[in-house]
């Protein structure tokens, strides 16, 4: 018995890092279905490939487009006829100082990682189940501050604001929402953005120091927070905000 056997679930940016190990591990917990979108096509099939299951569908699309909304949650209906699970994880992640910030990094933030959030989780509205789980996926930076990130971490207290109106605004159909907060994770975002190894060990070193457990966290470790909360092991969980963080925003 797994603790998500026969749901039908929805990962957004499921092509790689902490979308996709969720992914994996909401299959490995028994999954019905698994719903994975990506901006790429070629690296949504390789992610397809990866997870070599028959009870995955890959839908290439950006979160921040309508029509690609409505496209995905017609294929979710047509499909499956329901969702139980919605992983609003698609985003991205772009640093600028205060005196660089360009309307052009203001829109890509928020266009994606707020303004694609909210409208993944109003289109799946419809397909959704009563009882059901909605994350959002945030982060630490959403209370922490961090230089050059303003705006991306203004995105992500959206997110956090999110979780508690929407457990309001849904409560009578007992839909639980939660946003989940990971600390530094190791992913190929963050690996992405350095240029040497030394650039990334120094950064990586940096980021570990901030932890009380004195390490950057795994992908692995976010996916067994998201299959928490999108089980019944967390019925009585709602509007809360889960770090994961090594303890990174608390201590």
């Amino acid at each position: 018995m797994g603790k998500l056997d026969g749901k039908i679930a929805l990962i957004t940016g499921g092509s790689d890092g902490i979308g996709f190990a969720t992914a994996q591990e909401f299959l490995t917990e028994g999954a019905a279905h698994v719903f994975i979108t990506g901006r790429r096509q070629d690296a949504l099939n390789e992610a397809v490939k990866k997870l070599g299951s028959k009870k995955v569908t890959g839908i290439q699309g950006d979160t921040s487009n309508m029509a690609d909304l409505d496209k995905l949650c017609d294929v979710i209906k047509k499909e499956k006829g329901h969702l139980d699970i919605l992983f609003a994880n698609a985003g991205i992640f772009e640093v600028a100082p205060l005196d660089s910030v360009t309307e052009k990094h203001y829109d890509n933030l928020f266009n994606i990682n707020v303004k694609g959030v909210l409208f993944t989780v109003q289109k799946a509205l419809p397909i959704f189940v009563d009882g059901g789980s909605i994350i959002l996926n945030a982060s630490v930076l959403s209370v922490k501050a961090s230089p050059s990130q303003s705006v991306y971490s203004a995105t992500k207290a959206a997110l956090r604001s999110f979780a508690r109106c929407w457990t309001v605004d849904l409560k009578e159909r007992k839909i639980r929402v939660n946003a989940l907060s990971p600390g530094p994770i190791e992913t190929s975002v963050l690996r992405n953005i350095f240029t040497t190894e030394e650039e990334k060990k120094q950064a990586y070193d940096s980021m570990a120091s901030k932890t009380v457990m004195g390490r950057v966290g795994r992908v692995d470790e976010i996916a067994k927070a998201a299959v928490f909360l999108a089980s019944d092991d967390s019925s009585y969980v709602t509007g809360i905000e889960l770090f994961v963080d090594g303890g990174a925003g608390q201590v």
